[in-house]
Protein backbone atom coordinates (compact mmCIF):
# COMPACT_ATOMS: atom_id res chain seq x y z
CA UNK A 1 0.00 0.00 0.00
CA UNK A 2 1.31 3.43 -0.95
CA UNK A 3 0.30 5.31 2.18
CA UNK A 4 2.17 5.37 5.45
CA UNK A 5 0.75 4.06 8.71
CA UNK A 6 3.33 5.88 10.82
CA UNK A 7 0.76 8.52 11.79
CA UNK A 8 2.59 11.17 13.86
CA UNK A 9 5.48 9.09 15.17
CA UNK A 10 8.10 11.67 14.14
CA UNK A 11 9.02 14.11 16.89
CA UNK A 12 8.26 17.56 15.57
CA UNK A 13 10.91 20.28 15.92
CA UNK A 14 10.93 22.56 18.96
CA UNK A 15 11.66 26.26 18.56
CA UNK A 16 14.95 27.89 19.51
CA UNK A 17 14.93 30.91 21.80
CA UNK A 18 15.03 34.15 19.82
CA UNK A 19 18.42 35.01 21.34
CA UNK A 20 19.93 31.84 19.85
CA UNK A 21 18.43 32.50 16.43
CA UNK A 22 19.80 36.04 16.56
CA UNK A 23 23.24 34.75 17.59
CA UNK A 24 23.30 32.48 14.56
CA UNK A 25 22.41 35.36 12.22
CA UNK A 26 25.34 37.30 13.71
CA UNK A 27 27.61 34.29 13.20
CA UNK A 28 26.63 34.05 9.51
CA UNK A 29 27.51 37.71 8.96
CA UNK A 30 30.84 37.34 10.75
CA UNK A 31 31.77 34.16 8.87
CA UNK A 32 30.83 35.74 5.53
CA UNK A 33 33.16 38.67 6.19
CA UNK A 34 35.99 36.41 7.38
CA UNK A 35 35.67 34.06 4.41
CA UNK A 36 35.75 36.99 2.00
CA UNK A 37 38.83 38.50 3.63
CA UNK A 38 40.66 35.15 3.67
CA UNK A 39 39.84 34.43 0.03
CA UNK A 40 41.13 37.80 -1.21
CA UNK A 41 43.90 38.56 1.27
CA UNK A 42 46.63 39.43 -1.23
CA UNK A 43 47.44 42.72 -2.93
CA UNK A 44 45.05 43.17 -5.77
CA UNK A 45 41.96 44.90 -7.08
CA UNK A 46 38.42 43.86 -7.89
CA UNK A 47 37.47 44.00 -11.57
CA UNK A 48 34.20 43.23 -13.34
CA UNK A 49 33.42 41.35 -16.52
CA UNK A 50 30.10 41.32 -18.35
CA UNK A 51 29.12 37.92 -19.77
CA UNK A 52 25.84 37.55 -21.65
CA UNK A 53 24.46 40.68 -20.07
CA UNK A 54 25.37 39.77 -16.47
CA UNK A 55 28.23 41.26 -14.51
CA UNK A 56 30.74 38.98 -12.71
CA UNK A 57 33.51 40.11 -10.35
CA UNK A 58 37.10 38.84 -10.13
CA UNK A 59 40.02 39.64 -7.82
CA UNK A 60 43.06 40.49 -9.93
CA UNK A 61 46.54 40.00 -8.51
CA UNK A 62 50.00 40.55 -9.94
CA UNK A 63 52.28 37.51 -9.81
CA UNK A 64 55.72 36.66 -11.13
CA UNK A 65 54.00 35.00 -14.09
CA UNK A 66 51.79 38.00 -14.81
CA UNK A 67 48.28 38.74 -13.69
CA UNK A 68 46.03 36.17 -12.05
CA UNK A 69 42.31 36.49 -11.56
CA UNK A 70 40.34 34.74 -8.82
CA UNK A 71 36.62 34.30 -9.27
CA UNK A 72 34.52 36.30 -6.80
CA UNK A 73 30.95 35.81 -8.02
CA UNK A 74 27.99 37.31 -9.90
CA UNK A 75 27.16 40.88 -8.95
CA UNK A 76 24.63 41.29 -6.16
CA UNK A 77 24.01 44.05 -3.64
CA UNK A 78 25.55 41.89 -0.91
CA UNK A 79 28.68 41.26 -2.98
CA UNK A 80 29.14 44.94 -3.74
CA UNK A 81 28.87 45.66 -0.02
CA UNK A 82 31.51 43.02 0.74
CA UNK A 83 33.84 44.54 -1.85
CA UNK A 84 33.33 48.00 -0.33
CA UNK A 85 34.19 46.69 3.17
CA UNK A 86 37.21 44.68 2.00
CA UNK A 87 40.25 44.95 4.29
CA UNK A 88 38.22 46.67 7.02
CA UNK A 89 37.12 43.48 8.80
CA UNK A 90 38.66 42.69 12.18
CA UNK A 91 40.01 39.27 13.15
CA UNK A 92 37.20 37.87 15.30
CA UNK A 93 38.10 34.17 15.24
CA UNK A 94 37.76 33.79 19.01
CA UNK A 95 34.37 35.53 19.03
CA UNK A 96 33.13 33.22 16.30
CA UNK A 97 34.43 30.16 18.16
CA UNK A 98 32.50 31.33 21.24
CA UNK A 99 29.31 31.75 19.22
CA UNK A 100 29.68 28.27 17.73
CA UNK A 101 30.28 26.76 21.17
CA UNK A 102 27.24 28.52 22.62
CA UNK A 103 24.95 27.37 19.81
CA UNK A 104 26.09 23.77 20.16
CA UNK A 105 26.09 23.56 23.95
CA UNK A 106 23.22 25.87 24.92
CA UNK A 107 20.89 25.48 21.94
CA UNK A 108 21.79 21.80 21.33
CA UNK A 109 22.32 22.43 17.63
CA UNK A 110 24.03 19.74 15.53
CA UNK A 111 27.67 19.88 14.60
CA UNK A 112 29.52 17.48 12.29
CA UNK A 113 31.96 14.87 13.55
CA UNK A 114 35.43 16.36 13.99
CA UNK A 115 36.89 14.73 10.86
CA UNK A 116 33.86 15.75 8.80
CA UNK A 117 34.22 19.35 9.99
CA UNK A 118 37.91 19.37 9.11
CA UNK A 119 37.15 18.15 5.59
CA UNK A 120 34.42 20.75 5.01
CA UNK A 121 36.77 23.43 6.37
CA UNK A 122 39.51 22.37 3.93
CA UNK A 123 37.09 22.41 1.00
CA UNK A 124 35.89 25.88 1.97
CA UNK A 125 39.42 27.25 2.36
CA UNK A 126 40.37 25.78 -1.02
CA UNK A 127 37.59 27.84 -2.61
CA UNK A 128 35.04 25.13 -3.39
CA UNK A 129 32.07 27.22 -2.23
CA UNK A 130 33.51 30.44 -3.65
CA UNK A 131 33.39 28.69 -7.03
CA UNK A 132 29.65 28.14 -6.52
CA UNK A 133 29.68 24.52 -5.47
CA UNK A 134 26.90 23.56 -3.05
CA UNK A 135 27.04 21.38 0.05
CA UNK A 136 24.09 18.98 -0.14
CA UNK A 137 22.83 15.92 1.72
CA UNK A 138 22.66 15.48 5.47
CA UNK A 139 25.62 17.80 6.15
CA UNK A 140 23.53 20.57 4.56
CA UNK A 141 20.46 19.47 6.54
CA UNK A 142 22.46 19.95 9.75
CA UNK A 143 22.65 23.69 9.01
CA UNK A 144 18.88 24.15 8.76
CA UNK A 145 18.23 23.87 12.49
CA UNK A 146 20.07 27.13 13.16
CA UNK A 147 18.87 28.74 9.92
CA UNK A 148 15.20 28.09 10.72
CA UNK A 149 15.45 28.43 14.49
CA UNK A 150 14.16 24.92 15.24
CA UNK A 151 15.73 21.80 16.73
CA UNK A 152 15.48 18.89 14.30
CA UNK A 153 15.22 15.18 15.20
CA UNK A 154 18.66 13.88 16.19
CA UNK A 155 18.31 10.60 14.28
CA UNK A 156 17.93 12.48 11.00
CA UNK A 157 21.22 14.43 11.20
CA UNK A 158 23.75 11.59 11.47
CA UNK A 159 25.97 10.91 8.45
CA UNK A 160 29.46 9.90 7.40
CA UNK A 161 29.17 11.35 3.90
CA UNK A 162 29.91 14.79 2.46
CA UNK A 163 28.19 15.54 -0.84
CA UNK A 164 29.32 18.43 -3.06
CA UNK A 165 27.38 19.49 -6.16
CA UNK A 166 28.28 21.89 -8.96
CA UNK A 167 26.87 22.64 -12.40
CA UNK A 168 29.39 21.61 -15.04
CA UNK A 169 28.67 24.81 -17.00
CA UNK A 170 29.58 26.88 -13.95
CA UNK A 171 32.69 24.78 -13.36
CA UNK A 172 33.88 25.64 -16.87
CA UNK A 173 32.74 29.27 -16.93
CA UNK A 174 34.35 30.48 -13.69
CA UNK A 175 37.84 30.44 -15.30
CA UNK A 176 39.27 29.64 -11.87
CA UNK A 177 40.08 26.45 -10.01
CA UNK A 178 40.89 24.98 -6.64
CA UNK A 179 43.75 22.53 -6.09
CA UNK A 180 42.78 19.00 -7.19
CA UNK A 181 40.10 17.56 -4.91
CA UNK A 182 42.25 14.61 -3.83
CA UNK A 183 45.09 16.95 -2.87
CA UNK A 184 42.72 19.05 -0.74
CA UNK A 185 41.35 15.98 1.03
CA UNK A 186 44.76 14.42 1.64
CA UNK A 187 45.82 17.68 3.28
CA UNK A 188 43.33 16.72 6.02
CA UNK A 189 43.94 12.97 6.03
CA UNK A 190 46.61 11.28 3.83
CA UNK A 191 44.52 8.08 3.83
CA UNK A 192 41.99 9.65 1.45
CA UNK A 193 41.95 7.71 -1.82
CA UNK A 194 39.69 7.45 -4.87
CA UNK A 195 36.73 5.08 -4.66
CA UNK A 196 37.12 2.60 -7.54
CA UNK A 197 34.92 3.41 -10.54
CA UNK A 198 33.94 1.24 -13.51
CA UNK A 199 36.05 3.65 -15.57
CA UNK A 200 39.49 3.54 -13.88
CA UNK A 201 40.44 6.90 -15.40
CA UNK A 202 37.59 8.76 -13.65
CA UNK A 203 37.03 9.56 -9.97
CA UNK A 204 33.82 10.98 -8.46
CA UNK A 205 34.19 9.80 -4.84
CA UNK A 206 36.93 9.66 -2.22
CA UNK A 207 37.12 7.75 1.06
CA UNK A 208 39.42 7.82 4.08
CA UNK A 209 40.26 5.25 6.73
CA UNK A 210 37.47 5.43 9.27
CA UNK A 211 34.77 5.75 6.61
CA UNK A 212 34.51 9.49 5.89
CA UNK A 213 33.48 9.75 2.26
CA UNK A 214 33.24 12.71 -0.13
CA UNK A 215 31.08 12.46 -3.25
CA UNK A 216 31.03 15.00 -6.09
CA UNK A 217 27.80 15.31 -8.08
CA UNK A 218 26.54 17.33 -11.04
CA UNK A 219 23.05 17.75 -12.54
CA UNK A 220 21.98 15.34 -15.25
CA UNK A 221 19.42 17.01 -17.52
CA UNK A 222 19.78 14.67 -20.49
CA UNK A 223 19.25 10.95 -20.86
CA UNK A 224 19.96 8.83 -17.78
CA UNK A 225 23.68 8.10 -17.63
CA UNK A 226 26.31 6.90 -15.17
CA UNK A 227 29.12 8.47 -17.19
CA UNK A 228 31.07 10.90 -14.96
CA UNK A 229 31.32 14.56 -15.94
CA UNK A 230 34.51 16.60 -15.38
CA UNK A 231 34.39 19.56 -12.98
CA UNK A 232 37.53 21.46 -13.97
CA UNK A 233 37.07 24.16 -11.32
CA UNK A 234 37.23 21.55 -8.55
CA UNK A 235 39.84 19.23 -10.04
CA UNK A 236 37.64 16.15 -10.02
CA UNK A 237 34.95 14.28 -11.89
CA UNK A 238 31.34 14.15 -10.71
CA UNK A 239 28.52 11.64 -10.90
CA UNK A 240 25.48 12.89 -12.86
CA UNK A 241 22.27 12.95 -10.83
CA UNK A 242 18.69 13.48 -11.95
CA UNK A 243 16.71 16.32 -10.29
CA UNK A 244 19.90 17.90 -8.90
CA UNK A 245 19.49 21.09 -10.96
CA UNK A 246 16.26 21.78 -9.05
CA UNK A 247 17.93 21.21 -5.68
CA UNK A 248 20.87 23.59 -6.16
CA UNK A 249 18.97 26.38 -7.91
CA UNK A 250 19.18 29.65 -5.93
CA UNK A 251 21.16 28.22 -2.98
CA UNK A 252 21.64 30.03 0.33
CA UNK A 253 24.59 30.74 2.58
CA UNK A 254 24.87 28.98 5.92
CA UNK A 255 27.42 28.17 8.60
CA UNK A 256 28.56 24.69 9.59
CA UNK A 257 29.07 24.67 13.37
CA UNK A 258 32.70 23.57 13.49
CA UNK A 259 35.64 25.55 14.86
CA UNK A 260 35.00 29.28 14.32
CA UNK A 261 32.23 28.42 11.84
CA UNK A 262 32.54 27.36 8.20
CA UNK A 263 30.84 29.60 5.64
CA UNK A 264 29.21 27.34 3.04
CA UNK A 265 26.51 27.32 0.40
CA UNK A 266 23.55 24.96 0.81
CA UNK A 267 20.24 24.39 -1.00
CA UNK A 268 17.29 26.46 0.16
CA UNK A 269 15.47 24.43 2.84
CA UNK A 270 12.28 24.51 0.72
CA UNK A 271 13.97 22.91 -2.29
CA UNK A 272 15.87 20.49 -0.07
CA UNK A 273 12.59 19.32 1.47
CA UNK A 274 10.71 18.82 -1.78
CA UNK A 275 13.76 17.21 -3.41
CA UNK A 276 13.80 14.67 -0.57
CA UNK A 277 10.16 13.78 -1.29
CA UNK A 278 11.03 13.32 -4.96
CA UNK A 279 14.35 11.56 -4.62
CA UNK A 280 13.30 9.04 -2.00
CA UNK A 281 11.17 7.40 -4.71
CA UNK A 282 14.22 6.86 -6.93
CA UNK A 283 16.60 5.31 -4.42
CA UNK A 284 17.73 1.76 -4.97
CA UNK A 285 18.47 1.48 -1.24
CA UNK A 286 15.17 2.82 0.10
CA UNK A 287 15.21 0.48 3.09
CA UNK A 288 18.34 2.20 4.40
CA UNK A 289 18.16 5.88 3.42
CA UNK A 290 14.56 6.33 2.35
CA UNK A 291 13.13 6.54 5.89
CA UNK A 292 15.74 9.15 6.87
CA UNK A 293 14.81 11.19 3.78
CA UNK A 294 11.18 11.20 4.89
CA UNK A 295 12.06 12.12 8.49
CA UNK A 296 14.11 15.07 7.22
CA UNK A 297 11.38 16.19 4.82
CA UNK A 298 8.58 15.95 7.38
CA UNK A 299 10.58 17.74 10.07
CA UNK A 300 11.39 20.63 7.73
CA UNK A 301 7.84 20.84 6.34
CA UNK A 302 6.41 21.29 9.82
CA UNK A 303 8.53 24.45 10.17
CA UNK A 304 8.33 25.76 6.60
CA UNK A 305 4.53 25.79 6.37
CA UNK A 306 4.52 28.11 9.39
CA UNK A 307 7.57 30.29 8.82
CA UNK A 308 8.23 30.35 5.07
CA UNK A 309 4.95 29.62 3.25
CA UNK A 310 5.68 31.91 0.30
CA UNK A 311 9.12 30.43 -0.33
CA UNK A 312 7.69 26.91 0.02
CA UNK A 313 4.90 27.72 -2.44
CA UNK A 314 7.40 29.08 -4.98
CA UNK A 315 9.59 25.98 -4.69
CA UNK A 316 6.50 23.77 -5.09
CA UNK A 317 5.35 25.69 -8.18
CA UNK A 318 8.78 25.27 -9.78
CA UNK A 319 8.67 21.51 -9.16
CA UNK A 320 5.15 20.80 -10.43
CA UNK A 321 5.60 22.84 -13.60
CA UNK A 322 8.37 20.45 -14.66
CA UNK A 323 5.92 17.79 -15.74
CA UNK A 324 4.04 14.63 -14.86
CA UNK A 325 7.07 12.66 -13.67
CA UNK A 326 7.88 15.33 -11.12
CA UNK A 327 4.26 15.43 -9.94
CA UNK A 328 4.15 11.66 -9.64
CA UNK A 329 7.33 11.51 -7.54
CA UNK A 330 6.14 14.39 -5.35
CA UNK A 331 2.82 12.64 -4.76
CA UNK A 332 4.51 9.34 -3.93
CA UNK A 333 6.91 11.02 -1.51
CA UNK A 334 4.15 13.08 0.10
CA UNK A 335 2.19 9.88 0.65
CA UNK A 336 4.90 8.75 3.09
CA UNK A 337 4.48 11.62 5.57
CA UNK A 338 1.78 11.92 8.21
CA UNK A 339 -1.69 13.07 7.12
CA UNK A 340 -1.38 16.25 9.17
CA UNK A 341 1.91 17.26 7.52
CA UNK A 342 0.59 16.28 4.09
CA UNK A 343 -2.54 18.39 4.49
CA UNK A 344 -0.70 21.40 5.89
CA UNK A 345 1.60 21.38 2.87
CA UNK A 346 -1.30 21.02 0.42
CA UNK A 347 -3.12 23.83 2.23
CA UNK A 348 -0.04 26.07 2.02
CA UNK A 349 0.60 25.53 -1.69
CA UNK A 350 -3.07 25.57 -2.71
CA UNK A 351 -3.32 21.96 -3.90
CA UNK A 352 -6.19 19.54 -3.32
CA UNK A 353 -5.80 16.07 -1.85
CA UNK A 354 -6.55 14.63 -5.28
CA UNK A 355 -2.96 15.62 -6.15
CA UNK A 356 -2.18 12.23 -4.61
CA UNK A 357 -3.89 9.96 -7.17
CA UNK A 358 -4.03 6.87 -4.94
CA UNK A 359 -5.42 8.67 -1.89
CA UNK A 360 -9.06 7.96 -1.09
CA UNK A 361 -11.55 8.44 1.73
CA UNK A 362 -13.37 5.25 2.67
CA UNK A 363 -16.03 4.51 5.24
CA UNK A 364 -16.82 1.50 7.39
CA UNK A 365 -19.42 1.06 10.10
CA UNK A 366 -18.19 3.93 12.27
CA UNK A 367 -21.09 5.05 14.51
CA UNK A 368 -22.40 8.59 14.05
CA UNK A 369 -22.31 10.84 17.11
CA UNK A 370 -23.86 14.21 17.86
CA UNK A 371 -21.61 16.99 19.21
CA UNK A 372 -23.85 19.54 20.99
CA UNK A 373 -20.99 22.01 21.48
CA UNK A 374 -20.48 22.40 17.73
CA UNK A 375 -23.96 21.29 16.68
CA UNK A 376 -22.62 18.74 14.20
CA UNK A 377 -22.92 15.02 13.57
CA UNK A 378 -19.58 13.30 13.07
CA UNK A 379 -18.03 9.91 12.46
CA UNK A 380 -14.72 8.61 11.10
CA UNK A 381 -13.49 7.50 7.73
CA UNK A 382 -10.13 6.09 6.65
CA UNK A 383 -7.85 8.09 4.35
CA UNK A 384 -4.82 6.09 3.31
CA UNK A 385 -4.03 4.24 6.53
CA UNK A 386 -5.07 6.99 8.95
CA UNK A 387 -8.38 7.80 10.59
CA UNK A 388 -10.02 11.03 9.40
CA UNK A 389 -12.88 12.80 11.16
CA UNK A 390 -15.90 13.64 8.98
CA UNK A 391 -18.76 15.89 10.08
CA UNK A 392 -21.93 17.54 8.84
CA UNK A 393 -23.51 20.58 10.48
CA UNK A 394 -27.05 20.40 11.82
CA UNK A 395 -27.83 23.41 9.64
CA UNK A 396 -26.81 21.45 6.54
CA UNK A 397 -28.98 18.50 7.67
CA UNK A 398 -32.01 20.72 8.25
CA UNK A 399 -31.57 22.69 5.02
CA UNK A 400 -30.95 19.77 2.67
CA UNK A 401 -31.99 16.42 4.19
CA UNK A 402 -34.97 16.90 6.54
CA UNK A 403 -38.38 17.14 4.93
CA UNK A 404 -40.79 19.94 5.90
CA UNK A 405 -42.90 17.76 8.14
CA UNK A 406 -39.90 16.72 10.20
CA UNK A 407 -38.72 20.33 10.52
CA UNK A 408 -42.09 21.74 11.61
CA UNK A 409 -42.79 18.88 13.94
CA UNK A 410 -39.63 19.40 15.98
CA UNK A 411 -38.96 23.09 15.71
CA UNK A 412 -39.39 23.63 19.45
CA UNK A 413 -38.18 20.20 20.62
CA UNK A 414 -35.58 19.77 23.35
CA UNK A 415 -31.92 18.97 22.73
CA UNK A 416 -32.38 15.22 23.14
CA UNK A 417 -35.20 15.16 20.63
CA UNK A 418 -33.14 17.21 18.17
CA UNK A 419 -30.17 14.86 18.61
CA UNK A 420 -32.26 11.80 17.79
CA UNK A 421 -33.85 13.57 14.84
CA UNK A 422 -30.58 14.56 13.13
CA UNK A 423 -28.89 11.23 13.89
CA UNK A 424 -31.83 9.37 12.32
CA UNK A 425 -31.67 11.67 9.31
CA UNK A 426 -27.93 11.00 8.90
CA UNK A 427 -28.58 7.25 9.16
CA UNK A 428 -31.16 7.39 6.37
CA UNK A 429 -29.01 9.59 4.11
CA UNK A 430 -25.59 8.27 5.05
CA UNK A 431 -24.74 6.98 1.59
CA UNK A 432 -25.22 10.40 -0.03
CA UNK A 433 -23.55 12.25 2.86
CA UNK A 434 -20.49 10.03 2.58
CA UNK A 435 -20.32 10.66 -1.18
CA UNK A 436 -20.45 14.40 -0.52
CA UNK A 437 -17.78 14.12 2.18
CA UNK A 438 -15.51 12.14 -0.12
CA UNK A 439 -15.97 14.67 -2.93
CA UNK A 440 -15.08 17.57 -0.63
CA UNK A 441 -12.15 15.70 0.96
CA UNK A 442 -10.52 14.93 -2.39
CA UNK A 443 -11.52 17.75 -4.73
CA UNK A 444 -11.94 20.89 -2.62
CA UNK A 445 -9.20 23.06 -1.07
CA UNK A 446 -8.03 21.80 2.32
CA UNK A 447 -9.92 23.82 4.92
CA UNK A 448 -8.95 21.91 8.04
CA UNK A 449 -6.30 19.23 8.29
CA UNK A 450 -7.99 17.26 11.06
CA UNK A 451 -11.56 17.18 9.70
CA UNK A 452 -13.76 17.44 6.63
CA UNK A 453 -16.91 19.39 7.49
CA UNK A 454 -20.00 19.61 5.30
CA UNK A 455 -21.65 23.01 5.70
CA UNK A 456 -24.99 24.06 4.31
CA UNK A 457 -23.30 26.22 1.67
CA UNK A 458 -21.36 23.18 0.40
CA UNK A 459 -24.20 20.82 -0.36
CA UNK A 460 -25.67 22.24 -3.58
CA UNK A 461 -22.25 22.74 -5.18
CA UNK A 462 -21.06 19.24 -4.23
CA UNK A 463 -24.25 17.65 -5.52
CA UNK A 464 -23.76 19.36 -8.88
CA UNK A 465 -20.17 18.11 -9.07
CA UNK A 466 -21.25 14.54 -8.35
CA UNK A 467 -23.91 14.56 -11.07
CA UNK A 468 -21.64 15.92 -13.82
Amino acid sequence: MLYSDRRKSIAMPSRLPLAMHTAYADLVDRCAAAAFEDAFAGDGTFVAKTVRGRKYWYFQESTSDGRRQKYVGPETDDLLEQIARHRNAQDDTRDRQSLVSMLVRSAYLPRPQAKMGQVIQALAEAGVFRLRAVLIGTTAYQTYAAMLGARLPAASVQTGDIDIAQHRTISVATEDKTPPALSVLQGVDPSFRPVPHFDPTRTTSYIADGGVRVDFLTPNRGADSDEPEPLPALGTDAAPLRFLDYLIHQPQHAVVLHGPGIYVTVPSPERYTLHKLIFTQRRNDRSEKGPKDIVQAESLLSVLVEDRPYELSAAWADAVKRGRTWKRHLAQGLAQVSADTRDRLLQTVGEMRSFLPDLDLQFAASPARYDPNRDVVFYYGIAGAERHRCAISTEAIEDHFLDHEEESGSEFGDIEVNKKRVLECVRRNRSEIEALLREKFLHSPVERTEETLLKSADIQMLRKRLTR
